[in-house]
């Protein structure tokens, strides 16, 4: 299941952004899902699943910096990849989701963490809200036990991304989802402009071949005017 954002022709798709409220990966069935697409004059939010492309919802507003739609009641076939997408077929960052009907899900930011700070992730009891005694999984390996529900990792680097769960003893275990860390200053290629990254070693192997040929080019031009 897909959501795309078709925007109007000719909008940048580089000034598009793509966010999700609550800022979480994982939902309990029946909450209520709020999508954003910021950066343009007008984007409409639309669903496609199976092959079919539909709105959102009826909720598919305008905002003065964009558009947004809610989903009052999310259900498990509301899961997946979500992103805005030009008519062109550039596409915005993507968002993940799990939807489930299970007692217990692990709350861990949509969007990328920034390197060096810090991110808690939690892990949330749909019928309990007092401390519990929790672990946490990265790859399904422990990382850390808890006996107030969460887990902070300080100064956050690109060794601590990956997929992580958690399980509540006696009540169950949450689905996976990734945590995504995101460098303080980012290359500037990234997959929303995938031909200014690919034309970059040409770019620069043309420079370095044209400023070879100048240099050889005076070379010879002032060997000759010497020997005269």
């Amino acid at each position: 299941m897909t959501l795309v954002v078709l925007c109007a022709h000719g909008q940048k798709v580089d000034a598009v952004s793509f966010r999700i409220s609550p800022n979480r990966l994982q939902f309990f069935e029946y909450e209520a899902v709020t999508f954003y697409c910021d950066g343009v004059l007008y984007c409409q939010v639309v669903h496609k699943f199976k092959g079919k492309i539909e709105s959102c919802s009826k909720a598919n507003m305008k905002t003065p910096t964009g558009s947004y739609c809610t989903i009052s009641n999310v259900y498990p076939e509301d899961s997946g990849e979500y992103w805005c997408e030009t008519e062109g077929g550039n596409r915005s960052n993507k968002i993940n989701i799990t939807v489930t009907v299970g007692s217990v899900i692990l709350e861990s930011p949509a969007i990328p963490v920034i390197e060096e700070g810090n991110v808690t992730l939690w892990c949330r009891n749909k019928t309990a809200s007092s401390n519990f005694t929790t672990d946490f999984y990265k790859y399904g390996h422990p990382v850390h036990n808890s006996s107030t529900g969460n887990m902070t990792i300080h100064r956050v680097s690109k060794s601590d991304e990956g997929l992580y769960k958690c399980s509540i003893s006696g009540v169950g275990e949450s689905s996976e989802s990734w945590l995504s860390v995101r460098a303080t200053n980012p290359d500037i290629c990234n997959d929303t402009r995938p031909s200014t990254c690919d034309a970059t070693p040409w770019i620069i192997s043309t420079t370095v071949f044209g400023s070879l040929m100048l240099v050889v080019g005076l070379y010879h031009l002032g060997k000759c005017c010497w020997k005269r």
